[in-house]
């Protein structure tokens, strides 16, 4: 994590065996994927809460979180990481654990209980970075413990939703798909105590040279 307005140094040519640099491109490969997902998360609530279309809204949920490593890994193995691929790709995991989990709520296929304790996360880190950004800072970089998490929680809702939609797959699938949302929630804390602490240091750091200044 770097304050603002800190960039990083693009490598020279000969460089070319190191990671690739973060660049500032808009029309990329990865971002087209990333953009795409975004995209899926509308038709994913339409098919789920308006047409009822459970099987469907089940195909779209599996192929948004299925491709959620896809944007990221092309981006390194084609040296495309760019900034705006770094914001897009966790909004869109956001946006579709955020909208599976209301419309999952609505349709009373999770209890409101799990949904409040995942929103109560999304608070705490927003909370976070509200802090950082007063200090100068950005968003801290994604934790692999916090991509764990969001894997096993974008496995975990077609599968419950698969449950719910087709009865001789409900005790199987409910098992399974319960056994990776638990486990997904508590990485999900996990990490948000990691961005806290680290936020936290950061905010003690300014503050100590500010006051030997």
């Amino acid at each position: 994590m770097s304050r603002r307005p800190a960039r990083q140094e693009r490598p020279r040519a000969s460089d070319d065996i190191r990671p690739a640099p973060v660049g500032d491109r808009v029309l990329t490969l990865p971002n087209l994927i990333s953009f795409v997902r975004l995209l899926g998360v509308p038709i994913f609530l339409y098919l789920l809460l308006v047409a009822r279309a459970d099987v469907a809204a089940i195909v779209v949920l599996a192929v948004g979180g299925t491709t959620d490593w896809v944007d990221g890994w092309i981006a390194r193995r084609l040296r495309q990481v760019s900034r705006l691929g770094e914001l897009l790709d966790p909004l869109a995991d956001r946006l579709y654990i955020l909208a599976t989990l209301l419309a999952f709520t609505a349709r009373e296929v999770v209890p409101w209980q799990f949904t409040v304790a995942l929103l109560a996360r999304e608070l705490l880190l927003l909370g976070s970075l509200a802090v950082l950004r007063r200090y100068g800072y950005g968003p801290p970089p994604v934790h692999y413990v916090g991509k764990t998490a969001t894997f096993l929680l974008l496995a975990a809702f077609p599968i419950l939703l698969l449950a719910t939609a087709v009865p001789a797959a409900a005790t199987a699938a409910g098992a399974i798909g319960w056994g990776l949302a638990w486990w997904g929630l508590v990485l999900y804390w996990v990490a948000g105590a990691l961005y806290v602490v680290q936020a936290a240091r950061l905010v003690r750091g300014v503050r100590g040279a500010e006051a030997q200044g």
